[in-house]
């Protein structure tokens, strides 16, 4: 039973995933299954990665979203937050195998495991149980919202692959890449909610605008963490993006404000995968010194700012509630 409106409060993030964890097992028995392939090892992959510890994050916003447009609705809320689940997933085990990752989560990546054949094929199979899933509502609206998500996805991760190691990315160029790789799903998951609980246009482009702008603030933050979270809450080698040659906000503003020398001592570094970890102290050092952290942090906390301004548009409810306290998560998880 959740609280009344006028008494909601949530002040944890933890709190909020208990009073939302009927409808969030739903989702886990939804996956379990919609995941039901002829081929064992396909099962035994998917599961590994679906099951090694993920927050639920867009599930969690899609129920959230759907309940704030109507209390009283079916279950395609449940069958769609799977679907984007899948979704995400295998962008996770694409992304993997393009990052020749070996740690996602704490845990040893498929692709590690099982190579990057099995990893990809894997990946493909999920896409298509997604899309399969998402047809058999029959709503022309949700295909052509998952259709524009992954179409986006795809085309960020392309432009981010021209920008590998280019140094001289411009911010924005950084904020539109990962408003589609990243942002792109989460803001299919808000409006897929709207569509599910039977929102007004006004309602479900709303809530698309608060996904998308709390996407790119969890994109900028995951990145600026990728500097300093701890190793084991993170659950990735710290400093991927820079061995990667991926460059970052907190990169790009570095390399805005310090001196020629600062600049040739990331470029000595930059993308070196023999780089030590003295050298990425070093990063650090500067990074902190030129205040690219905090500034980082303090662009995604903007655009948890400007999501939560979209939630105007409905009235003040627990579920309401529960979406900010969501958007404040972002920026302050894990450091």
């Amino acid at each position: 039973m959740l609280p009344s409106p006028k008494t909601a409060s949530f002040p944890t993030i933890q709190e909020i995933w208990e009073q939302y964890r009927p409808d969030l097992l739903k989702v886990e028995s939804q996956i379990q299954k919609s995941l039901a392939s002829e081929v064992p090892l396909i099962n035994q992959i998917a599961l590994y990665i679906l099951n090694s510890g993920g927050k639920r994050i867009r599930p969690l916003l899609m129920i959230l979203s759907s309940k704030l447009c109507s209390s009283h609705q079916g279950e395609d809320h449940i069958l769609l937050a799977a679907v984007v689940e899948f979704i995400h997933t295998a962008t996770l085990l694409h992304d993997d195998v393009i990052d020749e990752g070996n740690l996602r989560r704490g845990k040893k990546t498929a692709r590690t495991l099982w190579g990057n054949h099995a990893s990809i094929l894997v990946g493909d199979y999920l896409y298509a149980s997604a899309v399969g899933h998402g047809l058999s509502l029959n709503n022309q609206e949700v295909n052509l919202v998952l259709q524009k998500a992954c179409g986006h996805m795809i085309e960020g991760e392309m432009v981010q692959h021209t920008h590998n190691s280019d140094l001289g990315i411009r911010e924005t160029d950084y904020l539109r890449i990962i408003q589609h790789k990243t942002a792109s799903l989460i803001a299919a998951s808000c409006q897929l909610g709207g569509i599910a609980g039977g929102g007004s246009a006004e309602r479900k482009e709303s809530l698309f605008q608060f996904g998308q702008n709390l996407g790119i603030a969890f994109q900028v933050a995951d990145d600026t963490l990728d500097y300093i979270a701890q190793k084991q809450r993170l659950g990735k080698t710290l400093g991927a993006d820079l061995k990667e040659g991926k460059v970052t906000l907190p990169m790009i503003h570095l390399l805005r404000t310090c001196s020629d020398e600062g600049k040739r001592q990331v470029i000595r570094t930059f993308g070196s995968d023999g780089s030590s970890e003295k050298q990425f102290d070093q990063i650090l050092d500067l990074m902190h010194r030129h205040g690219s952290i905090e500034y980082a942090f303090s662009v995604a906390r903007g655009y948890v700012e400007k999501a939560k301004g979209f939630l105007a548009a409905f009235e003040p409810s627990v579920h309401r509630t529960a979406l900010h306290v969501v958007a404040d998560y972002v920026v302050s998880r894990d450091h």
